[in-house]
């Protein structure tokens, strides 16, 4: 493979977000398992006691037909769970994180300055015209040499 895609690939990998949504995917799959075991262990087998007990309880049959609505009804209650946990636990800290940075209370991500800024494109302009791909001879606090930009 080329060596920019492997560098591509990696800068890609690193960044903050993608790493936060991976371990995102992880925890929001165990959690489902627990959501699913507490929901087939506990609600389910409650449902169906409070439903008339025994094999048919939480479902009726009609013609041959069964309509398991205990079934149902312990997944309505699973979702309106997870919902909530969700909500409680990454909605509303995020809502207060956010409503704090408005009022200045807590600092957002440090920007750049401008004289970090224009250090960066004038290396950047060096490296695409193939003056070196070295530090920068020139900058706050240093002196200036001679030669092309």
């Amino acid at each position: 493979m080329d060596d920019r895609v492997l560098r591509g690939f990696k800068d890609f990998l690193l960044r903050g977000n993608v790493v936060d949504l991976a371990v995102a995917v992880v925890i929001g799959a165990a959690f489902t398992a627990v959501v699913n075991a507490f929901a087939d262990s506990f609600l389910t087998p409650l449902i169906g006691l409070v439903g008339g007990g025994g094999q048919l309880g939480g479902s009726f049959e009609i013609n041959g037909q069964t309509f398991a609505w205990g079934a149902f009804l312990s997944q309505v209650i699973t979702f309106a769970l997870t919902a909530a946990v969700v909500y409680s636990l990454v909605v509303v800290p995020m809502k207060k994180l956010m409503e704090r940075r408005r009022r200045a209370e807590e600092p957002g991500p440090a920007q750049p300055t401008q004289v970090e800024l224009l250090i960066e494109i004038r290396d950047l302009l060096r490296r695409q015209q193939g003056a070196g791909h070295g530090p920068a001879r020139s900058g706050p606090g240093t002196t200036t040499l001679p030669g092309p930009l």
